[in-house]
């Protein structure tokens, strides 16, 4: 959480009474001059370049050093060379300046060394009490206030879409992709290495931002896992604000040139995904996805449904939106009796009057205007797509004007698609300008409602508390996990080893005995009393089928006692060598569908839940879902329905249902054990099998990986 202290000098770097610019330049073409020239144009407070030369530089008087510059001092900006920003940032903590933004390069991205320096300073002005913004990084700009800290060539437009990156040189390109656009911006940020200020600090701050309706990132990387789901989840449950995201490094080669880019160490991409799901980030592929969002985002007001209505003058443009609308989620609205009569009162006889509804390729201005009106007021239609294609007598421009003014009372989000370049840039530019998105193509206008869909289902879904443990025994299970470790650094858990940690979270565990030799086989399934599995039990055999080390069906002592032995001939056989603890008896479990529950724990993240497809073919088919834990309720519905395993849970093919109730209790016994024992380095329980719906599920299978936390 920010300090109130924090916030206030956060705050002051975005609003600014006064700038010093260290490192300004006279001269032409670098960038202690262009940010300097930057400032001067727009910003009204207090400027002061800082050069050891001293003297005047565009017509402002120069100082030697931020310590004689007169009075205080809200916003440094640094542009020296690497091996003099640790002075700065001394004499920035002397001057008792608000914030600081270091956009000098040359640290972590460079070398170990420059990440030492890099670390050490950010401790110095955190210590002080000044929010660092960099170094490495583009700048600051707040149009609101005319504040333009950095060396991009123009300053943004007002606009009520922040927009923060962790890189510099991206944000030059979206700068003027926004301005194409007509999109502004409340605030806009690079932070570059982020050696103190990170994206949870920036969204913190923008979460109360009243300039603010939504939030763009693209991130390399996240510093705080569990500080950037809390504070993201605040800022979409509870203050209503969507925040977009472009999260780089999907693959293996991706994730390398982000280490090489900025210093970071990228972590496993299955952890951003399970952090952006859990905390209501939507997660796009490339920039035009993300401004083709937010334009929709921070114009248009949340649907109440996905029933989309299509108006065109064209027929294919009308068909290729259909198809995007099935392909997106969205339902083709039915539009009304009622609806259709008045618009035959105004359209020609051979307008199709059906979802989409065609105005002809003659369309002037009041026919699009109309039916616009007509068909966006029908309680049927929650949302709108007008599409036009130019034609010879299509006045584009008329129709940019009126599309806004027939909307503006249907409470329901409407965007356009009107097809071209040239032809039609006039009637976009105003279209725009009045407040309706404007798409290139149908799909895209589609694409971006049916993201707004299922933004606002997800909002309103239910069950984000977490799973009560009072009926867990934590104390027994920490005294467990320390017995397993007292002798060493690591442990590897069988099967049988598991049980009593796994019982202390009430999993569904199976009757059970461990035998060491047959006699004692014999006599466990004996009071078993029912069929068996029995399995090796083994540090050294990693897959027990393969082996031979599981015989299932086992039925009365003497073929236990046979099954014993013929366990150990295959293990010999299979993997030479193995040393066996012993041979786990246990319960033949009801048939059911098979799944896997597994944990990794990441170094920066904790414990990474998966789900998926179960039994020997887990790695094959690798139907997977993640999530990290803690888990509320609503993510473990929705992890569970993300595999395409659900289907067979779920009935398919006339299948009886299994107990998913169950199955999501599971999960959320398993998040709540991982998270109270940092030693579970591993752990899979596969499978575990899923009962008809009412008999719950059982664990047929698991391991554990200990280790010591040091």
């Amino acid at each position: 959480m920010l300090s109130q202290e924090r916030f206030a000098n956060i705050d002051r770097m975005f609003n600014p009474k006064s700038v010093a610019v260290v490192g300004a330049s006279a001269k032409k073409g670098v960038v202690g001059n262009d940010v300097l020239l930057n400032l001067i144009k727009d910003f009204k407070g207090a400027i002061y370049p800082v050069n050891p030369k001293g003297g005047e530089i565009e017509g402002l008087t120069a100082y030697t050093s931020l310590a004689e510059v007169p009075g205080e001092v809200d916003l440094v900006v640094v542009l020296v060379n690497a091996k003099f920003v640790p002075g700065v940032v001394d004499d920035a903590i002397a001057k008792k300046a608000k914030a600081m933004v270091i956009i000098s390069a040359g640290f972590k991205e460079t070398s170990h060394e420059g990440a030492e320096i890099e670390k050490a300073m950010a401790a110095k002005a955190r210590e002080a009490g000044i929010p660092l913004v960099g170094p490495n990084c583009l700048g600051v700009i707040n149009a609101e206030c005319g504040l333009n800290a950095s060396f991009a060539s123009k300053i943004c437009n007002e606009g009520s879409l922040a927009f923060i990156s962790q890189s510099g040189a991206l944000c030059t390109s979206v700068l003027d992709f926004a301005e194409a656009r007509q999109m502004g911006f409340s605030k806009f940020v690079s932070f570059g290495n982020k050696s103190d200020v990170n994206e949870t600090e920036l969204l913190e701050y923008l979460a109360d931002d009243p300039k603010t309706k939504a939030i763009a990132m693209y991130l390399e990387d996240i510093a705080d896992g569990e500080g950037f789901i809390k504070i993201a989840s605040k800022i979409f449950w509870e203050k209503g604000k969507v925040i977009l995201c472009l999260k780089s490094g999907r693959s293996a080669e991706g994730a390398k040139a982000v280490s090489s880019h900025t210093g970071s160490l990228a972590g496993s991409d299955a952890v951003y995904d399970a952090i952006f799901t859990q905390s209501g980030v939507q997660r796009v592929d490339t920039i035009s996805e993300l401004f083709d969002r937010a334009a929709l985002y921070t114009t248009q007001p949340a649907p109440q449904g996905k029933r989309l209505a299509i108006i065109t003058n064209a027929g294919g443009p009308g068909i290729m939106a259909t198809d995007a609308a099935v392909k997106n989620g969205l339902k083709l609205a039915e539009i009304s009796e009622e609806t259709k009569a008045k618009l035959r009162e105004v359209m020609p006889a051979a307008a199709s009057l059906r979802n989409p509804v065609d105005v002809l390729g003659d369309a002037h201005s009041d026919r699009y205007e109309i039916a616009t009106k007509l068909v966006m007021a029908d309680p049927n239609v929650d949302i709108g797509l007008v599409v036009l294609t130019p034609q010879s007598m299509t006045d584009t421009d008329v129709i940019g004007a009126q599309i806004p003014e027939a909307v503006k009372d249907c409470g329901k989000p409407v965007v356009c698609a009107f097809m071209g370049a040239a032809d039609v840039k006039e009637g976009v530019d105003i279209l725009v300008s009045k407040g309706v998105p404007n798409y290139s193509f149908p799909e895209d206008a589609v694409a971006a409602l049916g993201a707004y869909v299922r933004l606002t289902e997800f909002r309103a879904l239910e069950g984000r508390e977490y799973l009560s443990s009072a009926d867990c025994d934590l104390e027994k299970a920490k005294a467990i996990v320390a017995d397993y470790l007292k002798d060493a650094d690591e442990k590897y858990l069988t099967q049988a080893d598991c049980r009593d940690l796994f019982a202390c979270y009430n999993l569904p565990l199976l009757a059970s005995g461990i035998a060491t030799s047959a006699d004692e086989a014999a006599e466990i399934v004996s009071k078993i009393g029912a069929k068996v599995v029995m399995k090796v039990m083994s540090a050294d055999v990693k897959h027990k089928f393969d082996a031979g080390g599981v015989i299932l069906n086992v039925d009365g002592p003497e073929a236990a006692r046979a099954a014993y032995a013929q366990i150990y001939a295959n293990v010999e056989k299979n993997v030479p060598g193995a040393k066996i603890d012993a041979i786990l008896i246990e319960q033949m479990a009801e048939k059911g569908v098979e799944v896997i529950l597994g944990c990794n724990r990441d170094a920066k993240f904790g414990p990474l839940v998966m789900i998926g497809h179960g039994g020997t073919y887990a790695e094959l088919w690798k139907d997977v879902a993640f999530r990290l834990a803690p888990m509320q309720k609503v993510s473990a519905e929705r992890m569970v329905r993300q595999i395409k395993t659900f289907k067979m849970l779920d009935g398919f093919r006339g299948a009886p249902k299994c107990d998913v109730a169950a199955l999501e209790e599971t999960l959320l016994r398993f998040s709540t054990m991982l998270v109270n024992h940092p030693e579970i380095a591993e752990c899979d329980i596969n499978p575990l099998i899923v009962h008809v719906d009412g008999k719950g599920c059982s664990v047929a299978d698991s391991r554990i990986m200990l280790r010591r936390v040091k």
